[in-house]
């Protein structure tokens, strides 16, 4: 209850009376598994949970999120209001509401489609959105944001915690429920642009944040397969747009890319 006492306090602090409850957890298996139940019982829009420690973290396409305690572990329900094409925009979204909290911190960050924060081309943050379904009807989407604040798990192997930073490396010791604050903040202004402006001006926003990977080959795990090509952008609805070796550019919605380097 402290925790939550406090996080509240300081969104009004940047004028913000959050509308739902927001709830605070020890251990969780998964922050997004536990708002999916509450989002099916009938939890609004705008109901939180944030969890010191999860024993059952992931990311996107079922990947493992190593969550220690130190970092930040939160979801958020969302219920909108917006054309079906739009909702492929919420990871978007919440990438930039990311971004902007933790260049807040004078870290500049950027960001990888689709859902990865990054600092100097290593991994901070990562976005997982999922549908919460009622009946037969998609009546939400839990947004889940992972950030590594205070350490790089100890428990990633090797060569990929060579990938990964921790704000704490960047910008010293950060207050996780400050933390927490900047990002509730900036993503219920996002979502607001979202719905106010449309898809096509939250990608530019994005666009505006993205690493300059743009021309790039990389390489897409999508569909079970893998594919390369040149990176040409993002379009209005948040797909990459990878240029195939006859010239021909593929909208991809979702998938794993990586910037394949030329070999030496």
């Amino acid at each position: 209850m402290a925790a939550v006492l406090r996080l509240t306090g300081l969104l009004r602090a940047r004028g913000l009376a959050w509308p739902a409850a927001i709830e605070h957890l020890a251990v969780v298996g998964s922050t997004n598994d536990w708002l999916k139940e509450r989002a099916r019982a009938g939890a609004p829009e705008w109901s939180a949970v944030l969890a010191d420690r999860q024993t059952a973290g992931r990311g996107r396409h079922g990947h493992v999120w190593a969550s220690p305690p130190g970092n930040l572990h939160l979801s958020v329900l969302l219920r909108p209001s917006l054309p079906a094409f739009a909702w492929g925009v919420l990871p978007l979204t919440a990438g930039v509401a990311v971004c902007e909290a933790v260049r807040e911190r004078g870290v500049e960050a950027e960001l990888k489609w689709p859902n990865d924060v990054l600092v100097d081309g290593r991994k901070l943050a990562g976005i997982l959105v999922e549908a919460a379904s009622g009946g037969h009807e998609m009546e939400g989407a839990v947004v889940g944001i992972g950030v590594n604040v205070a350490t790089v798990p100890a428990e990633l192997p090797s060569e990929l915690a060579a990938s990964v930073t921790a704000l704490a490396e960047r910008c010293g010791a950060v207050d996780v429920l400050d933390l927490a604050a900047a990002v509730l903040a900036r993503l219920a202004v996002c979502y607001d642009a979202l719905a106010r402006e449309g898809s096509a001006a939250m990608v530019e926003r994005w666009r505006q944040r993205a690493a300059a990977w743009w021309g790039s080959v990389v390489e897409v795990q999508s569909a079970g397969e893998a594919r390369r090509g040149i990176a040409r952008g993002v379009d209005e609805h948040g797909a990459l747009l990878l240029e195939d070796a006859s010239g021909q550019v593929h909208a991809l919605l979702s998938g794993e890319a990586r910037e394949v380097r030329p070999s030496r």
